[in-house]
């Protein structure tokens, strides 16, 4: 009997792809995905060695998404984006 841990899973990593995020373009091991207050996160270990998370939306983490894709650069906004935008200056008013 054996008492070292046999971990076969491949250690997975990710990189933070939002352009304005100031980790932008770093990667990171994927400590944990899971979904919080209908948000999916990414955890992983920052420099300092303390957990932390971001959405997985700024992460090459939640795959390519459907917009992105379709639109191949032809647009920078969604409609829904665009809309909750107006309806935030809406409000600052």
């Amino acid at each position: 009997m054996s008492t070292t841990p046999h971990d076969n899973r491949a250690k997975k990593h990710f990189r933070i792809t939002h352009p304005f995020h100031p980790l932008f373009g770093q990667e990171f091991e994927l400590v944990e995905y899971r979904n919080n207050w209908a948000e999916d996160r990414v955890y992983f270990f920052n420099t300092k060695g303390e957990v932390q998370s971001i959405p997985a939306g700024c992460t090459n983490a939640a795959g390519i998404d459907p917009f992105v894709e379709i639109s191949a650069g032809r647009s920078f906004f969604r409609t829904e984006d665009l809309m909750e935008l107006a309806e935030l200056l809406e409000r600052l008013r």
